[in-house]
């Protein structure tokens, strides 16, 4: 791997190159991680079995819709290689074949719904949260349209390198999540407090009127004439053939990567509330420090297909190596709240009234926040190179090596919580070394250079 003083950011594939798309991305990411913090702030404030409810049931919908959102997602990565190559209506044809896919998983998902509602009670969630969460998913999943449609939409304008209008779209849907959340879920403006039926309706708002941002620009008169827009409202057997090939393992990689944490966090939360408040925190936490990183990946994932699909595969290299850099500046500054200021992390989150449980919980959220302080850097470099990986069309292997580690974190966890007894901050700093190895070998396979040798759109 080249060193990164030889990174010239003003090169193309350089840093500079890489913010331009990025830096919209990054904000749009963390407006995401900030709607799901808040839902799960203010429900903390009306109980824990409710910000319990909250991280359960939003786990399950992600898991639910993962598999679709992988494969319509790659998307990003085709429609970036269509643009570099200047075949401009492809570009628009790959979206339509993605929203074909996202109008099909919809109906899919309500049926999976009952399936996931079963699963909850099987695993012996505690009583208090169960009700809360099937209501939570009820509503996440019938409104589910929205956010899956959003998430495609913003998949072609990433592809394209208009990542500022996906920015705007979720800004509008934070500023909507946010603003119903805190009418909803508390009973402000003469509206009865709904807890986290609130919360669920207040995150459908915002997806919809974010995919109504995307979609207006989508079907604007400039981006009509420059790419062909209208006219890309076909089938194409090609176009979706290619989606198919490669996104499909990039669809089941999320789906089961998301099945396997779904599990995870069931089994967790099957010890108890006490333990159940404390992986809450602990992964709300966990999902602040990542999802900026997302926005890198994404980034990353169209810069490098661009640049494949323009036949430049050094400059993708040199992408790849911008997503690393970026990554870790932002990371260190999470290294440091989680190692210093841990406690006062976890006590953002406190019920309204005084809660023993709450308190038996902060002692072992406040260990298992400083264990995840081991792998922050990890994960800088992590969703860069599978950022890179993805967007040169190398699915397949991120797919088995993905999979092969998360769906290993699940006899971890059940063995050494249910099997040897041992503590909720042993079993999770198990589960991060075995993360680390996962990120090594993501590296070995970025050095071994197959990845430049696909050809996805030319093949």
């Amino acid at each position: 791997m080249k060193s990164f003083s030889a990174l010239n950011s003003s090169r193309p594939g350089g840093v500079k190159d890489l913010l331009v798309l990025a830096l919209p991305m990054i904000v749009s990411t963390s407006c995401d991680g900030v709607m799901t913090f808040t839902d799960r702030l203010f429900l903390a404030r009306v109980g824990s079995e409710q910000m319990n409810a909250a991280m359960g049931g939003g786990v399950t919908m992600q898991m639910l819709t993962f598999f679709f959102m992988g494969l319509a997602g790659y998307s990003t990565a085709l429609v970036a290689q269509y643009f570099g190559a200047r075949e401009l209506q492809n570009t628009s044809k790959a979206a339509f074949q993605a929203i074909l896919i996202t109008l099909f998983a919809w109906p899919v998902i309500l049926l999976l719904k009952p399936l996931a509602v079963w699963f909850f009670y099987y695993m012996h969630l505690p009583v208090a949260q169960i009700g809360f969460q099937v209501e939570y998913l009820n509503i996440l999943a019938w409104g589910g349209l929205f956010g899956l449609s959003r998430y495609t939409l913003g998949c072609y304008f990433t592809g394209i390198g208009k990542t500022k209008v996906v920015m705007v779209a979720t800004l509008v849907a934070m500023v909507t999540n946010v603003v119903l959340d805190y009418i909803l879920i508390f009973g402000k403006m003469g509206v009865e407090p709904m807890g986290v039926r609130g919360a669920a309706f207040a995150t459908v708002s915002g997806g919809f009127l974010a995919m109504m941002v995307l979609l207006f620009a989508f079907l604007s008169r400039t981006n009509q004439k420059t790419f062909s827009v209208l006219q890309a409202f076909r089938f194409d057997a090609i176009i979706m053939k290619k989606l198919i090939h490669y996104g499909t393992p990039a669809g089941l990689e999320m789906f089961l990567n998301f099945l396997a944490f779904f599990i995870m966090t069931a089994i967790f939360q099957s010890e108890g509330v006490v333990s159940s408040t404390a992986t809450t925190i602990m992964f709300n936490w966990d999902m602040v420090s990542f999802i900026p990183l997302l926005g890198i990946e994404i980034a990353v994932t169209s810069l490098v297909g661009r640049y494949m699909g323009a036949e430049q595969p050094d400059v993708a290299h040199r992408s790849a190596l911008s997503g690393v850099k970026t990554g870790i500046f932002y990371s260190m500054v999470i290294l440091v709240l989680f190692v210093f200021i841990p406690e006062q992390l976890v006590r953002v989150f406190h019920p309204t009234i005084w809660s023993a449980d709450f308190e038996k919980a902060v002692p072992i959220a406040v260990t298992m926040v400083q264990i995840a302080s081991l792998y922050v850097l990890a994960e800088a470099v992590m969703v860069a190179l599978v950022g890179a990986l993805r967007g040169a069309g190398d699915t397949h292997f991120t797919m088995i090596a993905s999979v092969c580690a998360h769906w290993s974190f699940v006899p971890l966890i059940y063995v050494s919580l249910k099997v040897f007894h041992w503590s909720l901050p042993l079993s999770w700093f198990l589960l991060v070394v075995f993360f680390l190895l996962f990120a090594a070998v993501l590296v070995l396979r970025f050095r071994s250079g197959k990845w430049k040798k696909i050809r996805v759109i030319h093949s």
